[in-house]
């Protein structure tokens, strides 16, 4: 099973530059540029939150279960 972060496909969805969100949700463009490549090993629920409110997304929208082939 892994956990995926789905950021740049609700970016995309509401035409967002990095740039711009991070100026938003006050986040660094790096910091968000680790989530929206899915390298991230954790996320703060406050991160979360504002990034939920920002992009008008429920958090199953930004982040994924996929579990195992087995």
């Amino acid at each position: 099973m892994r956990i995926e972060i789905n950021l740049d496909v609700v970016m995309a969805k509401r035409k967002i530059s990095l740039s711009e969100l991070s100026q938003r949700v006050g986040i660094s463009m790096a910091n968000l540029s680790i989530l929206k490549n899915n390298k991230a090993k954790a996320i703060r629920f406050s991160t979360l939150e504002a990034l939920c409110r920002e992009l008008q997304c429920s958090v199953g929208d930004i982040i994924a279960y996929i579990p195992d082939d087995k």
